[in-house]
């Protein structure tokens, strides 16, 4: 029963965070493109004082759990457990080491007097995202299968 309710639980939190870094990439970023430049950076940057609180309350346990049903999980899905612990993993240091210290710099950066290469550093951003945006959603994929099997 244990390893049940550790396999629902990351897939849970997996499920909720592939959904938002999908909703974040593919439906908010596009519309912040849209915005002036002033606007589009005001936005940006109190999008990125809510997500840095918001997301790891949610990365963290799952990628605990993660490890967790690695452990006390038995039987069918082994690799597919594996898989999502390796998607998470990818996820975490695309976070960590890609994303993460961009956006503490973009939180200081003045929206009326931004860096004059501004732009580059949200595409590089962007590239990243996508990436990361793709481990989650490859994290909750594996988990499914892995729950499935």
């Amino acid at each position: 029963m244990t390893g049940e309710l550790v396999q629902y639980a990351g897939l849970f939190l997996t499920g909720i965070l592939a959904g938002e870094e999908l909703i974040v990439r593919y439906g908010v970023h596009p519309a912040l493109a849209g915005l002036d430049d002033h606007t589009h950076l005001l936005a940006r940057q109190a999008l990125v004082r809510r997500l840095r609180v918001v997301v790891p309350i949610v990365m963290l346990p799952a990628a605990a759990l993660a490890v967790t049903a690695l452990v006390v999980v038995t039987g069918p899905g082994l690799a597919l457990r594996w898989a999502t612990l390796i998607a998470m993993v990818v996820f975490l240091l695309l976070s960590f080491l890609g994303t993460v210290p961009i956006n503490i710099k973009v939180d200081d950066w003045r929206a009326d007097a931004p860096p004059a290469d501004w732009k580059a550093v949200i595409r590089h951003w962007a590239r990243i995202d996508v990436l990361r945006s793709t481990a989650a959603t490859a994290a909750f994929l594996s988990a499914v299968l892995a729950t499935a099997s």
